[in-house]
């Protein structure tokens, strides 16, 4: 056989090689069965190339094959790329393959969706996203996908998740990095060690039949679970402005020299003004307090997508003439206000979300995606939320309390950690009048005191329409057949961070009759429903993210018609979860008092001892629901 041939020969064998390989992937047929089970989309193969030209520039390469099993799956197409001014899509392309493998769409670039990457809230924005927006005929099908994207912004790196999310499973996954430049690459390497992931090198790996994860009532954040490749430049580009970031205290300095160095200037007519309305403040948190108030009356927030990636703000001035700005501009207006009356404060990058979402302390990297001042204080910083027009001075719980910021000093880079709202901090004070008749009605009045988190899970509510409010109650306390509630009021108390909830209540069917007896249930105004699901085998550990206190106080008056046959004895039920009680003392023949406590504490526990919890939640459930026997 002549050489030429067999090597031509040879070269054409592995082609069709590689091409059937390709094909038997485009039938769903081939999915092996622990793949699809309990999943809605199966990512067949996904390979992610990216070649490092220089600090700041890369080519990003990405071929993915996913097959979609039924609807919660077509997100997961992941067919889709951001681009602007400083990243460049190269080339598009996707094809769509029914269960047999046969093709029945094609798509270029030209088919691709094209539209702004940021909601409708924002002011103006120079990213977009292309995306496919294909509707299936039927399930299952196949997405063949491949991009090509030029970066010259390099602030951000793609990373490797080779697990999309839940109810997706990875047949095959692979990341490779060529790094052809001068600058070195920092990587970090989270959760690989329960996957089957290879390790190649540095900056490839490869990961194989990764079976879906389902979530599960208490489950911590997903990526603190799934594996995940942090890779970031050590010096790089952020729209022509160069960068170093060897740690966080470099990544920190550039941020204060490059992004907010010349952005504080104040016009001298509001500066004059700042000074006047603090000049007979007592002290630093005095004149800081009026400040915020001042920037709440005047500003209001508007998301803001352009200048240096997104992360330099408005200049000062500018949000002082607009009144509006973005978290940015906000904290960074603030900031410049809180100056020029003397005050020290900081600007902190930090991740904003109900979930407790951290900034990595061992990996600096581009991260965040929200902004707020920090004021140093003795007794414990100030954080104020700029971007908010109600919220109290000094109060961020529930947005982005109890987690890592950055912050950004003249020195560099910081990490810090956010108030963190303790279990006996989030109070709930419920206390209550009912009335119950002989016929079983019963009316009443209630007052709900709340603080810390909980505060914020109510405060807002006031705004809101008179007939959402009535929804609002009407929900809350659902277990209450026709229920009526009257007389509405809230008080909310900036200053102390109370928010209270006053309402008179009535209901003609809330008590059970049986013959001459009356079945009534005490704690009317504030029960635990949910029992956390049982798992035959809990894969994930447990997690509480905040801890509450719940205390309450019913005083029952009862018609003198009605006494009392029957009420439960005290009850007290102490875990490391938490706490629960109640008692009913009968004060008078017409009068009893119901007293209730719940506590729950905050803590992250493995999965061999969910049930206890579940026990311990399953229990207060029931007690929830304790009965009074009374007779006519």
């Amino acid at each position: 056989m002549p050489y030429r041939f067999f090597v031509t020969f040879v070269v054409l064998s592995l082609a069709t090689i590689a091409r059937a390989q390709n094909e038997d992937l485009f039938k769903s047929s081939t999915i092996p069965l622990e793949l699809k089970a309990k999943s809605n989309a199966v990512i067949r193969y996904d390979k992610t190339d990216i070649e490092v030209k220089a600090y700041n520039k890369f080519i990003y390469k990405r071929k993915r094959i996913v097959t979609v099993l039924n609807e919660g799956g077509i997100h997961h197409q992941g067919t889709g790329e951001s681009y602007d001014k400083n990243r460049k899509i190269k080339s598009l392309e996707a094809r769509i393959y029914d269960p047999s493998g046969k093709e029945i769409k094609k798509f270029k670039e030209k088919d691709f969706e094209d539209e702004s990457a940021v909601s409708g809230g924002t002011l103006y924005s120079d990213n977009r996203v292309k995306y496919l927006n294909y509707t299936p005929i039927n399930y299952p099908y196949t997405v063949v996908y491949e991009a090509e994207v030029e970066y010259h912004s390099t602030a951000f790196f793609p990373g490797w998740s080779p697990i999309n999310g839940f109810y997706v499973s990875t047949q095959h996954s692979e990341y490779i990095i060529t790094n052809n430049s001068d600058t070195p690459l920092k990587t970090k390497v989270i959760n690989f060690e329960n996957y089957d992931i290879t390790k190649h090198s540095d900056y490839h790996y490869t990961a194989k039949n990764l079976t879906s994860l389902k979530p599960e009532d208490y489950r911590p954040s997903f990526y603190t679970f799934a594996p995940v490749l942090k890779v970031a430049l050590t010096e790089f580009e952020m729209e022509g402005v160069r960068g170093i970031n060897n740690n966080w205290e470099d990544f920190g300095k550039w941020m204060y020299d490059k992004l907010l160095t010349g952005t504080e200037i104040l016009p001298d007519v509001l500066k004059t003004e700042i000074k006047e309305l603090t000049k007979n403040a007592t002290s630093d948190i005095e004149k800081a307090r009026i400040v915020y108030d001042y920037v709440q009356g005047k500003t209001r927030y508007i998301s803001v997508q352009v200048g240096i990636g997104g992360w330099k703000p408005m200049l000062a001035e500018d949000v002082e003439r607009l009144g509006y700005a973005d978290c940015k501009g906000l904290s960074n207006y603030t900031k410049a206000l809180l100056k020029e009356v003397g005050v020290e404060a900081h600007y902190a990058v930090i991740y904003g979300d109900r979930d407790l979402v951290n900034i990595d302390k061992e990996f600096s990297a581009t991260e965040g995606n929200h902004v707020v001042i920090c004021i140093p204080n003795e007794e414990k910083d100030i954080w104020l939320e700029c971007t908010s027009q109600t919220d109290p001075f000094g109060f961020i719980a529930s947005w982005t309390d109890d987690r890592d910021a950055l912050l950004i000093t003249p020195e560099g880079g910081k990490i810090i950690h956010t108030t963190i709202y303790k279990t006996e901090d989030n109070l709930q004070l419920t206390n209550a009048r009912v009335n119950l008749e002989v016929d079983g009605r019963i009316t009443g009045d209630v007052t709900i005191k709340t603080h810390g988190y909980q505060y914020a899970l109510r405060e807002g509510i006031q705004n809101k329409p008179l007939r959402d409010q009535e929804l609002y109650f009407k929900e809350n306390w659902d277990y209450i057949n026709n229920l009526s509630v009257s007389n509405i009021a809230f008080i909310n108390d900036r200053d102390k961070i109370v928010f209270t909830e006053k309402a008179n209540i009535a209901s003609s069917t809330f008590v059970t009759k049986s013959g001459k007896r009356l079945l009534f249930q005490p704690n009317v105004f504030n029960r635990i429903r949910h029992i956390p699901t049982r798992y035959k085998n809990r894969t994930l550990d447990f997690e509480i993210d905040r801890g509450y206190k719940d205390v309450d106080e019913f005083v029952i008056t009862l018609d003198p018609k009605v006494k009392v046959e029957a009420m439960p004895e005290p009850l007290e039920i102490n875990t490391k979860f938490g706490l629960y009680k109640f008692s009913i003392e009968k004060r008078s023949d017409s009068e009893l008092v119901y007293k209730r406590t719940h506590i729950l504490h905050k803590g992250y526990y493995p999965k061999e001892e969910y049930e206890d919890f579940r026990d311990f939640m399953s229990a207060i459930v029931k007690h929830d629901k304790t009965k009074i026997v009374l007779t006519k």
